[in-house]
């Protein structure tokens, strides 16, 4: 009797488990550490994929696959089936600099309207490099961390070493505000942090608040200068391989994932900054028309330098329904 009520109910434990994915296994890798908006998202991503049946996500975090550069490298190869790129976009092709400029989104219904009626110009500029952007997620809207003075206006980050991600426009950007910025992957800023060999950085609060930034940094001023989306990619290569069934259940999640990241991310910025203060780190609201009026440089350098340029900013500024 004793062997039969096991057998009852292991097969009750298979009825009510989820089925198992009859599809390929996809490693998805990104740079967020537990807790982060990417993890989340990820997550998400991963059981709505699973759930349809067409495939298996399983993520690696925490930079476990290499840094964003090296998991770029690794989708081209066919070695990684997805990463999620954020700012390092724009090395990928010129285009994605738009979003580079400040203050240039300004809230997240307005991503939602270039995400919906001007994804396809960011998609074909990936896809002429080998890439494929299934899903426009989020990084978020970033504020400056740093251990020397709070920051209120452009002047006040003079002589600043502040980490940035790869891409020109990041680093052009904060040198015409008078900082010294230094490019790093993301797995290298807490140490470099620590240690003293930069003074700051700049993230959305999640990517602070996960990174433990708050840990090695007195200062969190508000500036909110940038919006960086983050991109659910994969390459050409892995994409055209896949069976259609697996393409439309990767879109679909995609899309969900999308809104859930905009929602989540909400969530995350009302309550990491109670929990920032917490740890000790003195939070300013910075004068964001300072560092408006000191953008307009960057501006029409990117409408000059970048096929199109100025036509991509006006295009994105005319879907903020705020207006």
């Amino acid at each position: 009797m004793k062997k039969g009520l096991l057998l009852a109910g292991a097969a009750l434990a298979l009825l009510s488990a989820p089925a198992l994915a009859d599809g390929p296994v996809l490693k998805l890798g990104h740079v967020g550490d537990p807790g982060s908006l990417y993890e989340a998202t990820a997550a998400e991503f991963a059981a709505c994929v699973e759930e349809s049946g067409a495939a298996e996500v399983q993520t690696f975090g925490s930079s476990q696959l290499g840094n964003d550069e090296e998991m770029l490298q690794k989708l081209k190869l066919g070695q990684l089936a997805f990463s999620i790129p954020s700012s390092i976009m724009s090395s990928v092709s010129p285009v994605y600099g738009v979003f580079e400029m400040p203050y240039i989104i300004k809230n997240r219904d307005h991503m939602r309207h270039v995400r919906d009626e001007a994804g396809d110009t960011f998609r074909d500029a990936a896809r002429e490099k080998g890439y494929e952007i299934v899903g426009f997620w989020e990084n978020g809207f970033r504020n400056i961390t740093n251990n020397v003075r709070p920051v209120n206006v452009p002047a006040d980050l003079e002589g600043i070493k502040l980490r940035t991600p790869k891409g020109q426009w990041r680093v052009k950007m904060f040198q015409a505000y008078g900082a010294n910025p230094t490019p790093m992957a993301f797995s290298e800023v807490f140490t470099a942090l620590k240690t003293g060999v930069i003074d700051g950085q700049e993230n959305p609060l999640a990517q602070i608040y996960s990174g433990k930034f708050q840990e090695v940094q007195k200062y969190l001023s508000m500036t909110g200068h940038v919006y960086s989306p983050a991109y659910l990619a994969t390459s050409s290569r892995n994409w055209n391989k896949w069976p259609d069934d697996v393409k439309q259940a990767v879109s679909d999640c995609a899309l969900k994932a999308s809104d859930f990241a905009y929602e989540k991310s909400a969530e995350m910025d009302a309550a990491l900054i109670d929990e920032i203060k917490k740890a000790g780190v003195e939070v300013n609201d910075a004068d964001k028309q300072a560092f408006i009026d000191a953008s307009g440089a960057i501006y029409e350098e990117f409408g000059n330098e970048v096929d199109g340029g100025k036509e991509l900013i006006e295009k994105i500024q005319s879907l903020d329904s705020t207006s």
